[in-house]
C-alpha cells in the first residue's frame, strides 16, 4: 500500500550539491514519487511541518475534507505533515499526515535517507502501514525568526483537521492541484529560487513562501 503526499516548485534534475552534512536534515522541498507535486518541510517552533508547495494540476480543493466548511479550501498550502517530533536517539520525526484523498489523518514517520531522499510512513490505527520514497529538489531551510513562529504570526481560520476514522488508504494528496504551473528550473537555479525571498515572502516561481507562516501552522502552536 502506497502512501502518496504532495507539493510545490517542480525543479528539474534535482539538487545534487548536498554535502554529507546535511544527511540528517528533512527541510526543504521534496518531489513525491509520482512527480505530481512537492512537500516544503521546514522547522516550525520546535516541529518539522509539511505543506503543499506546488502541484502540477493547477485548483485543486480539499473535497474530501469531512469538515464541510474545508471542502473548498486550496490544496495548494495545505498542511499535509502535522506537528512532527523528533524521536530521541534517531534521524526519524513522528506526527500525523493529512490524508488529501479521503480527508483522515494517520499517525506517520519521516525519515532522511542520505542527502537527498525522504521516506515517509503512515499506519491507521498502528497496522495497514505504508510508504513511499520522496527525492530532494530544494536544499534544506535555516532556521529564522519566522520558522521559530515569531509573534504576529497570523492565525488559521479554523482548527487543525481531525481524524474521522479509521477506513481507507494511506495514500495522501491527490492528482488535482491548486496552482499556476511553476516553471521548471534548471539545477543552477535552484537555490535560489527557494531561498531569495525573505522569510514570509514569495519569489515570482514561489506561490507559498515560509511555510511557518502559513495560518493553519502558525496558528497550531499559539
Amino acid at each position: 500500500m502506497r502512501l502518496a503526499l504532495y507539493t510545490g516548485l517542480i525543479l528539474a534534475g534535482g539538487y545534487t550539491c548536498l554535502t554529507p552534512a546535511l544527511a540528517a536534515d528533512p527541510t526543504g522541498d521534496w518531489r513525491v514519487a509520482d512527480a505530481v507535486a512537492n512537500i516544503r518541510v521546514a522547522q516550525c517552533n520546535g516541529s518539522m511541518w509539511g505543506a503543499v508547495s506546488w502541484e502540477k494540476q493547477p485548483g485543486g480543493r480539499d473535497e474530501y475534507n469531512p469538515d464541510a466548511s474545508k471542502k473548498t479550501r486550496p490544496t495548494l498550502g495545505m498542511a499535509t505533515l502535522i506537528d512532527m517530533k523528533k524521536k530521541p536517539g534517531v534521524d526519524q520525526w513522528e506526527g500525523q499526515v493529512y490524508n488529501a484523498k479521503d480527508g483522515q489523518l494517520y499517525s506517520a514517520t519521516i525519515t532522511p535517507v542520505g542527502t537527498d531522499q525522504l521516506e515517509i510512513k503512515g499506519c491507521v490505527m498502528g497496522f495497514l502501514c505504508g510508504g513511499e520514497t520522496w527525492t530532494r529538489v530544494a536544499p534544506p531551510i535555516p532556521l529564522s525568526t519566522a520558522n521559530a513562529m515569531a509573534k504576529g504570526a497570523p492565525k488559521p481560520t479554523g482548527a487543525a483537521p481531525k481524524a474521522q476514522g479509521t477506513t481507507g488508504g494511506t495514500t495522501t494528496g491527490g492528482t488535482t492541484g491548486a496552482s499556476a504551473t511553476a516553471p521548471a528550473l534548471a539545477p543552477a537555479a535552484q537555490k535560489t529560487a527557494t531561498t531569495t525571498a525573505k522569510p514570509g515572502q514569495k519569489n515570482a516561481a514561489d506561490q507559498v513562501g515560509d511555510i511557518c507562516l502559513l495560518p493553519e501552522i502558525a496558528g497550531f502552536a499559539h
